[in-house]
């Protein structure tokens, strides 16, 4: 899982979509994946949450950092 960033000892990674064949399925739309001291949400950039959960804190940080590169 390609990592791109890390900020309070938050790791944020986020993989590329598949096209053809290694597509099994349709892909979510675009998300990233956070992990926290073992704990791990994967959330989309629109806010919705995937699978999983951060403590409150670090959650929000992680919404914050969305906001801030939010694409246009």
């Amino acid at each position: 899982m390609p990592f791109i960033s890390s900020f309070y000892g938050i790791l944020i990674y986020m993989f590329k979509e598949l096209k053809g064949p290694e597509l099994k399925g349709p892909h979510k739309k675009p998300h990233i994946h956070a992990v926290f001291a073992g704990e791990k949400l994967t959330i989309a950039f629109d806010g919705e949450i995937f699978k999983g959960n951060l403590p409150r804190k670090q959650q929000k940080l992680v919404e914050a950092w969305i906001a801030l590169h939010e694409v246009n």
